[in-house]
């Protein structure tokens, strides 16, 4: 990594690059440039006020707003101080932000002007109230973020990061439950950094610009920032993604890299502008969060004109496991694939027992090395079953072909059975994108008298048109077998989907089950 011998830790970054590139931009943000000098000078003053007010090793803060510059502040200044960013969904309902903040207990809530009351109502219910910091906006519970951060005094002497501090604490998406805190430490982080020179999609070019779009909340949010600034690059960030914008930015502000989920591809598709424009300083588009049909890679290859990089991983693996480069994108038979592993990951695939699997034969993904989590917040069980013998357990189902490539199917959970045969929905909904007048498609299972359980498509049709059933199941089983392909259509007008892009299967499942548990999956 640039500047490597410096940077060994996410504290590092703002202090280095100040000394590397001190006048040049590392954030972009609705017309106001932070320089990296900035950023420096002003995350030691969040430290110097975190540590004013009893805030170090072990604490929590937690962050809830839409993306916005000053979270970059708060983070390297948490980090700088030794505590713990605890950032939260800002789409979540009010009952779940605060179920997250009662088991966070943060310290200190930095809280956006768009949920000052809510953070005030919150806060006043919590058995342990936290230190109220108003990051935009203005409401009388709150103290505003630049005199909190300004009426620090500065020039205090920080301790060093500890490589077993924890540093961040995200939330995982509750697609099946409530959300568990993945406590990510300064080690996973050093790892993480060790290796992004060494993985296309994440390295970048110092004074390259990298499009942020994805929620600060979230895992590629972070990873992506911490990528760009460790780098010398400029982060151009979006308070809320909105496809006709990021395209605008990807031309007007020469945008050389961005990380998008494939939700994000296929809405910038279906902007008919995008047709009319015109990439050059475009190098890479990663992607991941969730899976991509074939159908909307290839558009988007022709779209943008540059590399792709798919990703796959886990929050609970600091976001690293496999990741598939341009070139390997063109190999005959990977497409498909999610690509081998970050260097310092070991990947396999496991039976039932925890054994070995052969090449070609299907089991669960799991994963081993410093990027794996330190565990849940407060949850020693589920980490005891999540990381069994320091092997991070997925739940994902897939292979390993002979060439070391790995291949993902599903969620294990998500897995069909019909008549005894396993069907994964991520390879049905594959074979329907591309149908004429389909738009978005998601495919669960729903009861059957006769097989126990059978596949269903719900599909979002394309704006004006009106595909019919029998149209989308020709369309399917000329692609799979017959008895992957869905026996019955339902249609929608918009697809649920969580903040990372993830259809959220278990809502569009529930009217069906109501009443009945599943028998199998």
């Amino acid at each position: 990594m640039r500047d490597s011998v410096s940077i060994t830790q996410i504290a590092d970054i703002p202090r280095v690059q100040a000394a590397v590139r001190g006048d040049h931009a590392a954030i972009q943000f609705e017309g106001r440039v932070t320089t990296f000098s900035a950023l420096d000078a002003q995350s030691d003053q969040v430290a110097a006020a975190l540590t004013a007010a009893g805030v170090g090793q072990g604490s929590r803060v937690s962050v809830l707003t839409r993306n916005h510059d000053s979270w970059y502040q708060v983070m390297f200044g948490a980090a700088k101080a030794g505590a713990c960013v605890a950032p939260i969904n800002a789409r979540l309902a009010p009952p779940e932000i605060a179920y997250i903040l009662e088991d966070s207990e943060p310290a200190v809530l930095f809280v956006g002007a768009e949920f000052l009351a809510l953070g005030a109502d919150i806060a006043g219910r919590m058995s342990l109230r936290p230190m109220l910091v108003a990051l935009t906006g203005d409401h009388p519970a709150f103290v505003g973020f630049e005199a909190w951060r300004d009426g620090a005094q500065g020039g205090i002497d920080l301790a060093p990061p500890i490589d077993d501090d924890d540093l961040l604490q995200l939330y995982t998406s509750g697609t099946t439950g409530r959300p568990k805190g993945v406590v990510l430490s300064n080690r996973n982080y050093t790892s993480f950094l060790r290796q992004i020179s060494h993985v296309e999609g994440f390295s970048y070019r110092p004074g390259e610009t990298v499009l942020m779009t994805m929620p600060l909340f979230h895992v590629a949010g972070t990873n992506v920032s911490f990528s760009a600034l460790a780098q010398g690059s400029t982060i151009v960030l979006l308070a809320d993604f909105n496809p006709a914008a990021a395209i605008d930015l990807m031309v007007q502000d020469h945008i050389g890299h961005a990380f998008l989920a494939p939700a994000m591809i296929l809405m910038m598709l279906q902007v008919p502008s995008v047709r009319d424009r015109t990439f050059p300083s475009l190098r890479t588009i990663a992607y991941g969060a969730a899976p991509i049909a074939e159908d909307v890679l290839a558009r988007a290859q022709a779209t943008f004109g540059c590399g792709f990089v798919q990703f796959y991983g886990m929050t609970e693996s600091a976001g690293a496991g496999t990741y598939l480069s341009p070139r390997e994108h063109t190999m005959p038979g990977k497409l498909t694939s999610c690509g081998r592993p970050w260097p310092d990951l070991q990947v396999r695939v496991v039976d039932a027992e925890g054994n070995p699997c052969l090449d070609g034969v299907i089991g669960e993904i799991v994963s081993k090395g410093d990027l794996v989590m330190k565990g849940y917040w407060k949850q020693p069980k589920a980490t005891a079953e999540t990381v069994v013998d320091g092997w991070l357990h997925t739940g994902d189902a897939g292979l390993r072909d002979s060439d070391g490539f790995f291949y993902i199917h599903d969620r294990m959970k998500d897995m069909i059975v019909t008549g005894g045969e396993n069907v994964y929905p991520a390879e049905v909904e594959n074979a329907i994108h591309g149908c004429p007048g389909v738009a978005d498609v998601a495919v669960i299972s729903v009861p059957s008298e006769k097989w126990g359980e059978e596949v269903r498509a719900i599909i979002v049709p394309v704006a004006g048109a009106a595909p019919t059933e029998q149209e989308v199941i020709a369309w399917a089983r000329e692609r799979i077998a017959g008895f992957k392909a869905p026996k019955s259509v339902a249609f929608i007008d918009v697809m649920p989907r969580n903040a990372s892009g993830k259809i959220l299967r278990r809502e569009l499942r529930a009217p069906y089950w109501e009443g009945r548990e599943r028998a199998v999956g």
